[in-house]
């Protein structure tokens, strides 16, 4: 097993997983946004890339790919969803966003799983 995926704030994915999410969040900085594609963008930059930062710290945490899957697939629809498609910048920003953390939530899971079962066996 490749030992810088066991070791903890070593692992490319999540750190993408950060990247993107503060990316996210601060957004609206930069574009024009309403309300509710503000607190969206935000909120959900926020819980991704948190998620990404305990799975940084924590590499053995499987169920934190998961809810980073999970959170790409509710940024990828948010536009949609809270009614903001309108916003062009915001949606891309959701879109891409969407994809790009479900993608690096997916190719994290196995180095995830392979870390705690590594782990499992002390």
């Amino acid at each position: 097993m490749n030992e810088p995926t066991t070791r903890p704030w070593t692992r490319p994915h999540d750190w993408a997983e950060v990247v993107i999410g503060v990316v996210v969040a601060l957004s609206p900085l930069w574009m024009t946004t309403d309300s509710t594609a503000m607190w969206s963008l935000v909120i959900l930059g926020a819980l991704i890339a948190l998620d990404g930062l305990a799975s940084l710290a924590m590499p053995g945490m499987v169920y934190g790919e998961g809810i980073q899957i999970v959170l790409g697939a509710l940024l990828f629809v948010s536009p949609w969803v809270m009614g903001f498609a309108t916003f062009m910048g915001a949606s891309w920003t959701a879109w891409v966003g969407g994809v790009l953390t479900v993608v690096a939530g997916a190719a994290a899971m196995p180095i995830a799983q392979a870390t705690h079962k590594t782990a499992g066996q002390h």
